[in-house]
């Protein structure tokens, strides 16, 4: 089914304000923990729990978002997602207390797994196949502003305002949200009733779990032992996980979907570049700090300069699929992308601003176009039964590529740290220098996967058959 032109429109608004306030709100409080600490009478350290909480009930309750949305349609369950994390959010704000303030943080991942997956649900199943490269598009780019602005926004709205003004801004634009759901996103048609595969649940929460808290537990030194202790037991469970879904009659992911190439080239190519790309928001800041000796708020502005390659970028991608066609852009413009991080190797405390600026904006102009690609390409061939369990699989490893792409700065910083044998976590721009050039080539990798796709991939969503036809 198509909507009509209008419609769809409102409907992929109203998607890209719920991924903007579930990606914002994973970020946002990294700069106001000294002001929460303060409230709750504890140590800053102590907090970060606040935000490793959100992101791994994130990761284990994606999995689960396409069979309630199935089972209860996706008009009323993305309308039930975003009012329990506008809900979640207030609690947020009222807690007193390091235990509230978690309960309620693991309240809003549980509603942040559901909206914004079975929001971009509501697009696919909404939006005719010529506009879906549009449509990814528009609701791809609020993620990638959200990252960047939610440090500076966090520090802001915490010196000025409050802490709690950082959820408490989530309150206006949820109930609205709710009210333009109800209005504008039609309920989709019953879909096959299926029972609930609670094994297949209960591993994946785990495997993502371990895997989310392992990977930043590598990023610190002294645990790196019990990191790798849980990513081992993640891969375990993952094979276990994959066994399993191959065998239940009714699983909660269809393994078959892997058959489809453009749908499987998207899962390894991709993940390995969001992957990649996902480290530079905090590596980037860090370096700015760490190695050129900026303040948080100067840093945070020098980065905001890649939120308008991300900006600029976002009408340029449908043209450019179109001339071009998936593969070729997403090769090339890996390769891009893959130099730009790698050429941040080159910065230092001496670099001139406008060069700095200038390479901030071709990180924001090539991650922006891959992430849309991406997206786009993922959905473009999935038969259409098999789409609810595409998005679920999609969403967990674009959730799971986020941390990953962290602990990977992360472990590399800690590496070239102590292979200079320093005597302490300190950190100097040869080892920045060293991380940007390994994540440059993981970017580069992912291309391996990319050039396999076929010259015509995704001609129906990219119009490039059409365009090339008419010349």
């Amino acid at each position: 089914m198509t909507a009509s032109t209008a419609k769809p429109n409102i409907i992929w608004l109203i998607v890209a304000a719920a991924f903007f306030m579930e990606t914002l709100d994973g970020t946002v409080i990294a700069t106001a923990l000294p002001q929460m600490a303060a409230t709750f009478r504890t140590n800053p350290v102590n907090l970060s729990i606040g935000m490793t909480s959100y992101l791994v009930t994130l990761a284990v309750f994606i999995p689960i978002s396409g069979w309630v949305a199935d089972r209860l349609g996706t008009r009323r369950v993305f309308a039930w997602a975003v009012a329990a994390f506008t809900l979640a959010s207030i609690l947020c704000a009222l807690s007193t207390t390091v235990a509230q303030f978690t309960a309620a943080r693991v309240f809003q991942g549980m509603a942040g797994a559901m909206m914004v997956p079975v929001g971009r649900l509501a697009v696919l199943r909404n939006t005719g196949k010529e506009d879906l490269v549009r449509a990814m598009a528009f609701i791809v780019w609020p993620g990638l502003i959200a990252p960047v602005i939610g440090p500076p926004l966090g520090g802001f709205l915490a010196t000025y305002l409050s802490w709690q003004w950082i959820f408490l801004l989530n309150v206006p634009v949820g109930v609205a949200g709710i009210f333009l759901i109800r209005a504008y996103i039609p309920e989709s048609a019953p879909q096959p009733r299926r029972p609930l595969d609670v094994a297949g649940f209960a591993l994946s929460g785990l495997a993502l779990s371990f895997l989310m808290v392992g990977v930043e537990l590598l990023g610190y030194g002294g645990r790196w032992q019990l990191g790798a202790l849980l990513v081992a037991a993640s891969i375990a469970l993952g094979v276990a996980l994959a066994a399993h879904l191959r065998r239940h009659p009714h699983p909660l992911i269809d393994p078959t979907i892997m058959a489809v190439p453009s749908f499987r080239t998207v899962m390894i190519g991709g993940t390995i570049a969001r992957t990649a790309i996902s480290a530079m928001p905090f590596l980037l800041p860090l370096l700015f700090q760490v190695g050129f000796g900026l303040n948080a708020f100067e840093a945070g502005m020098l980065y905001l300069a890649s939120m308008l390659g991300n900006l600029g970028m976002k009408l340029g991608t449908t043209q450019a699929l179109r001339r071009f066609g998936f593969r070729n852009v997403l090769v090339f413009n890996g390769a891009l992308a893959a130099a730009s991080i790698a050429l941040c190797a080159v910065l230092s405390a001496d670099t001139p601003v406008p060069l700095v600026v200038a390479i901030m904006l071709v990180c924001g102009l090539t991650r922006s176009m891959q992430f849309t690609g991406l997206t786009s390409m993922a959905f473009a061939e999935v038969p259409h039964p098999q789409m609810s369990s595409a998005n679920t699989l999609f969403s967990t490893t674009q959730q799971m590529s986020m941390g990953l792409g962290i602990a990977v700065g992360a472990v590399v910083l800690h590496l070239t740290a102590a292979a200079r044998d320093t005597g302490g976590p300190t950190y100097d721009v040869t080892d920045f220098r060293i991380t940007f050039l390994v994540v440059g080539l993981l970017a580069l990798s992912s291309l391996l996967s990319f050039v396999r796709l076929r010259r015509d991939a995704g001609a129906e969503v990219s119009g490039h058959r059409r365009s090339g036809d008419a010349a």
